[in-house]
C-alpha cells in the first residue's frame, strides 16, 4: 500500500529538534512556526500530507487559532482531556482503510499502536535526518536548474 499520510507528534519531534528557533522554549509559537515551516517545506518535496498534532491542553485559543491548516499540511490541537497521542491513533486507524500511515513521535508505544494497526513509525530523530536530507538535495537541484536557466538566457558577446 502506499503512504497516505504522515502523522507527526509535534512536540515530540520540537524536543528533538534544537535547531528550530533556537533559545526558544520548545513550546512557543516561534517553535511550532518553525516546525510548520520546515515541514511545509518538506511536504511540497515529498508530496505526501502530512498532520501534525499538538497537545492542545491549555493551549490559547489566540495562537492556536492563527495557524493555518490545509489539507496538504494540516495542524490539530488535541482537545483538553486528551492528548497529541490519542488523536494520532484515531487518524491511523481510521486512515488505514486507504492506506499506509507514518507516525513520527518518540513514544514506544505510539509506534507500537500504530504498527499494530498496519501502519509504520520512526523516531523523531531518523524523520528529522530524513527532512534535512530531502531538503538539501533539492537544494541541490534548483541550485543546479537555477544555473541551466541562466545559462540558457546570457546573451553571447
Amino acid at each position: 500500500m502506499a503512504l497516505v499520510r504522515i502523522l507527526v507528534d509535534g512536540y515530540s519531534l520540537l524536543h528533538n529538534w534544537p535547531e528550530l528557533a533556537p533559545g526558544r522554549p520548545r513550546y512557543s509559537a516561534a517553535a511550532r512556526e518553525e516546525l510548520v515551516h520546515r515541514l511545509t517545506l518538506y511536504r511540497d518535496a515529498i508530496g505526501t500530507p502530512i498532520t501534525i498534532v499538538f497537545d492542545g491542553a491549555n493551549a490559547d485559543p489566540r495562537v492556536t487559532a492563527a495557524v493555518e491548516s490545509t489539507r496538504e499540511l494540516e495542524i490539530l490541537y488535541s482537545r483538553d482531556g486528551r492528548t497529541a497521542d490519542d488523536v494520532i491513533e484515531r487518524a491511523a486507524h481510521r486512515l488505514s482503510a486507504y492506506g499506509e500511515v507514518l507516525a513520527v513521535t518518540d513514544d514506544h508505544a505510539e509506534r507500537d499502536t500504530v504498527i499494530a494497526m498496519g501502519g509504520m513509525a520512526s523516531s523523531c530523530l531518523s524523520f528529522i535526518q530524513t527532512v534535512e536530507s530531502t531538503l538539501a538535495e533539492l537544494e541541490g537541484e534548483i541550485k543546479v536548474y537555477n544555473r541551466k536557466e541562466q545559462n540558457r538566457f546570457k546573451r553571447p558577446k
